[in-house]
């Protein structure tokens, strides 16, 4: 694919009620998640877009995967050439091996690893869809709704996280934002553009962890959304630099996720 190496090309929701978060998703956002699987042997969704893109997947959490410490959890994917030799590069870096790499039918190389601060992520070596050699994933946007817009991770460790993802990802950072006593919060850019930003783990967080922003059409349309659908609005919605509004939620699975977009009242 002509994705940049390091940029992100797909996002995963795991959820243990797919039916349940489609209909969450669909109203909060404005997706049309499928409703059948598209792939032999794991139940996984296709995130539709009202454009006739994807934004995503939705993959089953079965009880086998609860049992082996799995959870309700947004996850994205980022490009590499070579898995194995990421893997391998990662592993003796700090970062460690959650799935080792396996071959996906139609789909590509694949693996599960996290950084030196253990927030997990897949990497990913797809393959393009046939017919389509020059194919480049959308599912990330700066601007776009139902796109994810910021990329955020909650780190132990921000400076060695930030240093981790320069190495493998060719990401770069430059700017922050003091945050008082919660510290910096360093924005990330890639290919000279800015995708999300690192920042310390908040007291109430166990673990590090990626908060994925999604865009919306109308913040407080959204938020009300997710209210009535089950979910959590954990804060917000705050304004932020440029004039928009954005706010975390836990979804009725229990998955954290983040939404971004304008105020229309």
């Amino acid at each position: 694919m002509t994705n940049p190496i390091g940029s992100f090309i797909w996002y995963e929701l795991m959820s243990p009620d797919p039916a349940a978060s489609k209909k969450f998703y669909d109203a909060v956002v404005g997706w049309n998640i499928a409703e059948n699987s598209v792939a032999p042997g794991i139940e996984y969704r296709m995130i539709g877009r009202s454009d006739g893109g994807n934004a995503g997947g939705v993959l089953t959490l079965t009880d086998e995967m609860r049992l082996g410490g799995a959870r309700p959890i947004w996850l994205g994917y980022l490009h590499v050439g070579n898995v194995d030799e990421a893997v391998e590069a990662i592993s003796t870096d700090g970062g460690s091996v959650m799935v080792a790499p396996w071959d996906q039918p139609g789909v590509g190389r694949l693996a599960m690893v996290t950084g030196p601060e253990g927030a997990p992520v897949y990497l990913m070596d797809p393959i393009p869809p046939e017919g389509q050699p020059d194919a480049k994933s959308d599912v990330f946007s700066v601007d776009r709704p139902q796109h994810v817009r910021w990329n955020e991770l909650w780190s132990s460790d921000p400076n060695r996280s930030i240093d981790f993802y320069k190495r493998h990802f060719g990401w770069s950072q430059e700017g922050d934002m003091d945050m008082g006593e919660m510290g910096k919060y360093h924005f990330v850019q890639h290919d000279g553009v800015g995708i999300g930003a690192v920042m310390p783990t908040m007291p109430d967080m166990p673990r590090s962890m990626w908060n994925f922003y999604v865009g919306v059409d109308d913040i407080d349309r959204a938020a009300d959304a997710v209210r009535a659908g089950g979910g959590q609005v954990v804060n917000g919605p705050m304004e932020i630099p440029g004039g928009e509004f954005a706010f975390n939620g836990v979804d009725p699975q229990g998955a954290l996720f983040g939404l971004v977009g304008p105020r229309q009242k």
